[in-house]
């Protein structure tokens, strides 16, 4: 189906005019958008498959800039444990962490993802062959990092062999229209100088990102001031590996000296506030990274951590706690919110000459809210629907690439029920596993 149109839909273009087009029409040839306008459009392109929106709201797809989606396996475990990463989650890995649990855990959350219109996601795991191999299968836009790290892991032997590993994925993956491989250091408390330095070189080699945790840890915080007087920022800048390709994640613990550094270095950053909450981490100076202009999207984590992969769960907790910690209920216009779930995602990802923006000539990356559910009327202002009223089951079509991916809230192309077996005959084995943690 190369030749798509689009027509009854409030068009959200989200481009720098933040343009709304009522009863708009969107035109789609192969991969890209080739015109965007109004009803009169539909005369001037015959032959196109119809794609009536029922008066459905069009926006850009969203982009979640940081997950583990994988993870999805162990959704609901140990939710309210304390120290949970060091004494729950590195175990259960090291124990049941395969190649079909990444596979078919990957499978479950693109599943997730799609259906709730994220469009591109920025991934971290183990064997992350398997991840792009789902993601390729499903279709969706994916940014996917080997982990590395200082200590034997699933995929790895011997501590930072994920480096070589990642080499090869890259290798891989690297010529794939929708895949882009990256190289993912798990955090600078999980890797020493030399071998951050040496991921980096890796990605500068293959002019891939680069992403990592950073002042995500009240103790990783303090071990880099006590050893060597710095923020984990500063560190990181002072080994000269933050630049525009590097992608952090989470950036809880900084200061407006670390905002100086990340906006200079033109630092991709991925706001988790929904896993950020629930861990009890702290709140990022989101506010503020918006403010000053800097590549700022929104990020779900890992569905152990924050227990969902879809954005729209995210945007209203962005505009509520950034309210309530600032004591301010005019932060964050939904609008904004909004831009950081779609165009500010692309910044974060350097993707942003892609997708992003509904505009002439970007990758056919869409997503229409159908509007006719109880909770969608009525409607006054389009973005504050989207963020405060509208939620993961008001996404009706998912096109990725061109290629309609959801239709009538139903993915397609696979056997969704085959793809939930598949993560449910592992359960058994990941409770008892539990049991012996």
């Amino acid at each position: 189906m190369d030749k798509i149109l689009i027509k009854n839909v409030t068009i959200l273009t989200m481009n720098k005019a933040k343009e709304i087009i009522e009863n708009g029409v969107v035109v789609i040839s192969g991969k890209k958008i080739i015109d965007i306008g109004d009803s009169s459009l539909e005369s001037k392109y015959k032959g196109f498959f119809i794609i009536d929106g029922n008066g459905g709201i069009l926006m850009p797809g969203m982009v979640n800039c940081h997950s583990h989606v994988s993870m999805v396996a162990f959704r609901s475990l140990a939710d309210d444990e304390a120290d949970r990463l060091k004494k729950y989650i590195l175990p259960l890995e090291k124990k049941l962490v395969d190649k079909d649990l990444v596979y078919n855990g990957a499978r479950y959350g693109i599943c997730e993802m799609l259906l709730s219109g994220v469009t591109t996601f920025c991934d971290m795991y183990y064997y992350e062959d398997e991840v792009a191999r789902a993601a390729s299968r499903l279709g969706i836009r994916a940014i996917l990092g080997e982990t590395i790290v200082n200590f034997p892991s699933p995929d790895s032997k011997e501590p930072y062999e994920g480096l070589a590993y990642c080499k090869e994925f890259i290798q891989n993956w690297h010529k794939n229209d929708l895949i882009t491989p990256a190289v993912a250091p798990h955090a600078p408390y999980t890797n020493d100088s030399e071998h951050l330095i040496k991921a980096y070189n890796l990605s500068q080699k293959y002019k891939v990102p680069l992403t990592m945790h950073v002042a995500e840890m009240d103790y990783e915080y303090k071990k880099y001031k006590e050893e060597y007087n710095m923020t984990p920022v500063q560190y990181l800048d002072s080994l000269g590996i933050l630049d525009k390709n590097f992608i952090g994640a989470h950036l809880v613990l900084v200061d407006d000296k670390d905002l100086d550094i990340l906006e200079e270095r033109e630092v991709g950053i991925s706001h988790n506030i929904g896993a950020n909450s629930k861990g009890a981490k702290g709140v990022a100076p989101a506010v503020k990274m918006y403010k000053r202009g800097m590549k700022i999207g929104l990020g779900t984590d890992g569905p152990m951590s924050g227990n969902t992969l879809d954005i729209m769960t995210q945007m209203p907790l962005v505009g509520k706690i950034h309210k309530l910690f600032n004591s301010d209920r005019t932060l964050l216009p939904a609008k904004d919110i909004v831009e950081m779930a779609t165009i500010g995602g692309a910044r974060a990802l350097n993707m942003e000459h892609l997708i992003g923006t509904i505009e002439i000539g970007k990758r056919a990356d869409l997503v229409i809210l159908e509007t006719e559910s109880v909770n969608m009327q009525p409607i006054y202002d389009y973005y504050s629907t989207i963020v405060y009223s509208a939620n993961p089951s008001n996404v009706d079509t998912v096109i990725v690439n061109g290629r309609i991916v959801v239709k009538s809230k139903k993915i397609l192309h696979v056997d969704f029920n085959d793809i939930r077996r598949s993560l449910l005959d592992m359960k058994d084995k990941i409770l008892s596993a539990t049991k012996e943690i």
